[in-house]
Order: C-alpha cells, then structure tokens, then sequence
C-alpha cells in the first residue's frame, strides 16, 4: 500500500499499541479442516462484497478467536492478511489499558480513530482481548467503573468500524456476552488433532526427516500438544544434534536426545499434559521412541554443475 502523511501518522499511533506484521512475514497455519474451511469462505466472502450486496447482504466483517494458548489464532489472523494483501496490526490489549481515569477508553479511541484513517489497507488483531473485554463489574470501586467504561467504548467502537478487526483470546468465559455477540464469527482454534500435529512436526523437522511410520509414533506421543510446544520440540531436536560435534555429545540414542531436549521445554501447567511430558506416561513414551529411525535424514541441496 502506498502511505500519504495521514496514514503515516495514524500507523505512528497504532505503533504505540500494536505491532505492524507485513504479508512477506506470514506463515500458513496448519488448521483442522472446519476452521481451515471457515477461514477460506470468509476470504471468499470479503472479495465478493460486490456480489453480496446484489442480494442485500454485506460481508463479515469481524471474527474472534478463540481456543488454548499456543494453538496459532496470531498466526492464522497474520495468515489472512496476508491473503488479503495487506499487514496485519496486532494490538496488544493490555497496552491499551491504563491506570489514569479515562486513559483506558481514551487509547482506545486513538486506536480506533488511526484504523479509521487505514481502513482496509490493514486488518486489526486484538490479541487477548478479555484484557479489556472481561464481563462488566458491579463492583463500584474506581477501577472496576474504569474497566466497565472502556468496555463501553471498546463495544461501540467495535460496531461502528467499517475495516476486518479479530480478536483472540485464552479465556471465553472471561468475556462479556455483549462483546461476544459483537463479533459476526466465533471462531474455535483448537489443539490439533493427528494429523495436524503429523504436519506440523513434519514441517518444523524440515530439512530433517523421518519415515512416515515415525512421524506416526511422534504425533501420537504428542497428544494434547499445541503447535508452539511442537514447533519447540522439533527445533530443539534439529538444534541438539547440529550442535552435537561441537559440543561433544553423544546423540546416537533418539530417547536421549528427546529427553535433553524435553528438559527445557513443557506446556504450560493449565493445559493437557502430553505422554511425552507425563510424568504418568514420559518413561513408556520414550521407550517408543527408542524404536524409531535414528537419527533423521538431512535434504541437501547442492547446485548442480555447470
């Protein structure tokens, strides 16, 4: 998109709440296909708007996300920017908020007034929204009627914006039921099942590789995992046995390798504990990976000869 001085200075504004992710950066999420299916109508709808308004309909315009920490809702919000051409601002909730009376509304009604001036030159992402979106207190304590009054804004600037605007959070019950209901689609970012935890452990292990009945065993024992914690997991893997001349290491048993690199890394204590982190089940799961393909195949790529 091409900034004039106006849009330059409302991208200055957002820039104290957000961060600008452009569409070069984006990263395709690995989705359970009702949410992938969802997400490619919702990009047809918001390129068809000329054909919806020949049966007086208008586009969705808002979505929030919503599901366990680490399941991608920025990624799959960044995703489909980038699909619509433009970068993806993904405000962060809490800096919105401050403790000076009125501040709170007040930052979110600069940041409503610079998206106005972006329009759909950006889509907006309101990364764990219940910061600012909890349900309303009855509490008459000076805080409690600060949040309730920024809650108000928050609502009737939602309503009235004509750009995309997302919202993520971890915490739906948290959520005002008015805020819920202003968003044209809620949209469920679970933990992946089989398959996707299959892809996504295939795509972080590249270069690297592993037979198919492999991966099969690791996106098993990865049951409950979400994608940041498997993206982890197979970067600590390829890190590990990089590092291993240099270091000394011996990495010729996967169960070991899996072991040192399981010691730094775990999900967080509110969500599902996989075998490979179960203190329960951890041993027997790393007896199954002592039986896999070790250690993985590397794609090289070389430049052929002239």
């Amino acid at each position: 998109m091409e900034r004039n001085d106006e849009t330059n200075r409302a991208f200055r504004q957002i820039e104290k709440f957000a961060r600008v992710l452009h569409p070069k950066e984006a990263e395709e999420p690995i989705l359970a296909k009702p949410v992938r299916a969802a997400i490619y109508e919702w990009l047809t709808e918001l390129n068809a708007a000329d054909e919806l308004a020949a049966i007086k309909v208008k586009p969705r315009r808002t979505a929030l996300l919503y599901g366990p920490p680490g399941t991608g809702k920025t990624t799959l919000a960044h995703h489909l920017a980038a699909r619509l051409g433009v970068p993806l601002i993904a405000v962060q909730s809490e800096q919105l908020v401050d403790s000076h009376l009125g501040a709170t509304g007040k930052n979110i009604a600069i940041l409503f007034d610079a998206m106005d001036v972006i329009g759909d030159n950006a889509i907006c992402l309101f990364d764990e929204i219940d910061a600012i979106g909890s349900s309303r207190s009855n509490d008459d304590q000076a805080c409690a009627r600060e949040m309730n009054a920024a809650l108000t804004t928050i609502l009737t600037r939602i309503e009235q914006f004509k750009g995309v605007a997302l919202a993520a959070t971890n915490r739906r019950e948290s959520l005002d039921p008015a805020l819920w209901r202003r968003f044209g689609m809620q949209i469920e970012v679970a933990l992946p099942g089989f398959n996707e935890r299959y892809a996504i452990l295939a795509r972080y292990l590249d270069p690297m590789s592993l037979p198919d009945a492999d991966m099969a065993v690791l996106a098993e024992l990865t049951e409950g995992a979400s994608p940041s914690l498997l993206e982890q997991m197979m970067h600590g893997i390829k890190r590990t046995l990089t590092l291993a001349k240099r270091l000394r290491s011996d990495v010729s048993k996967p169960e070991a390798v899996f072991e040192t690199v399981l010691a730094t890394i775990s999900p967080p204590h509110e969500m599902p504990q996989p075998r490979l982190w179960s203190s329960d089940h951890r041993k027997s799961a790393l007896e199954q990976i002592s039986g896999i393909s070790w250690p993985p195949t590397t794609i090289e790529f070389k430049e052929s000869a002239e």
